[in-house]
């Protein structure tokens, strides 16, 4: 396994950033595909995890790193089976997404992309107009139903919290159905209702396999759990906790905080496996400051039959974040 990855990541992928035509460009990544199969190391499913892109309409920098992930990940792998956008896509403005969606239209994407809705889809009630901040006039007319229903539109997506099944793995997403609208102490957590958690116990068992993973997102962390967790998240943290840590099988994606990767909290193990996904747009120290520069950085995630590969990539360098690199065993 060792020697195909580092024929792959050292020899061909390099390759892949000098030729210019798309044939030559596929050539090299079907040899790469080749290879793993080879050495029988081609995992059942492969997906990518990024939060808090932060794409404003405004943005060019925020607009650029996307684009540079979303291009680096087709170069990684260009059969990747989903990605995954875990919330705070930008500001919540009509805007906000158009433009989002004209970036998306022009990269070769995943098979599926799935979106989880993030504290910042609620951030139009700070805006007077399109581009007027006015946190002092909050909410400026906006309900927080209205941002819900705005991200439902523009994501194309039926409810905030939804399910898939992606070569037989199950994929559970989350999300918040209040703001600060509907109660002030909701800040900026995840508030769930009863509804929403019997689903996700219902959805849980679910043609349940032991040893199997479950992947669940949602865009807040669960309290002092992973990198940047430390003050809130969920509202209903308890509750949420209480139903994942009846399956050791759970992988549980969060952003959110921001935090970078190469810290030793990404990963977090307490029954269930709870994982930070940092930023696209900018990642923040343990300090809880924005990191200065180009960093940029997402997951990828490869399941095979007995474990689940979680390694952190950068995406403006190219390269994969050695302190990020975790197999969680089945």
């Amino acid at each position: 396994m060792k020697d195909t990855v580092k024929i792959i990541e050292s020899f061909l992928l390099p390759r892949w950033n000098l030729v210019k035509s798309q044939q030559e460009k596929d050539e090299i990544n079907r040899l790469a595909d080749e290879l793993r199969k080879a050495s029988g190391q081609s995992p059942h499913l492969s997906f990518s995890v990024v939060s808090d892109i932060h794409v404003q309409y405004w943005d060019t920098q925020a607009q650029g790193k996307f684009s540079a992930a979303l291009e680096d990940l087709y170069r990684l792998n260009p059969n990747l089976d989903a990605l995954v956008i875990n919330g705070d896509l930008g500001d919540g403005r009509s805007d906000d997404y158009a433009m989002l969606n004209s970036i998306l239209q022009k990269y070769p994407l995943p098979k599926t992309v799935y979106y989880t809705l993030g504290n910042h889809e609620f951030y139009k009630a700070y805006y007077k107009s399109n581009a007027d901040w006015s946190p002092s006039t909050f909410p400026n007319g906006e309900s927080d139903r209205a941002s819900i229903e705005r991200f439902l539109s523009h994501t194309e997506i039926s409810s905030v919290y939804y399910n898939s099944w992606i070569q037989g793995y199950h994929f559970i997403f989350l999300g918040s159905e209040q703001y600060r609208q509907s109660d002030p102490a909701n800040y900026e957590d995840a508030w769930l209702s009863s509804a929403q958690l019997s689903w996700l116990q219902k959805k849980l068992q679910e043609n349940y396999s032991p040893h199997r993973p479950m992947f669940v997102f949602l865009h807040q962390p669960l309290q002092g759990t992973v990198s940047g967790s430390v003050e809130r998240g969920v509202v209903q943290q308890m509750e949420l906790k209480q139903l994942l840590s009846v399956y050791t099988e759970v992988i549980f994606l969060s952003g959110h905080t921001h935090w970078e990767l190469r810290l030793p909290t990404t990963l977090v193990r307490d029954v269930f496996t709870m994982v930070n996904s940092s930023s696209v747009s900018s990642p923040y120290d343990n300090n809880d400051r924005p990191i200065q520069g180009t960093r940029s950085e997402g997951l990828v995630i490869d399941v095979y039959e007995d474990r689940v590969h979680i390694r952190g990539r950068d995406f403006y360098t190219q390269t994969w974040i050695p302190e990020a690199d975790y197999s969680v065993s089945l």
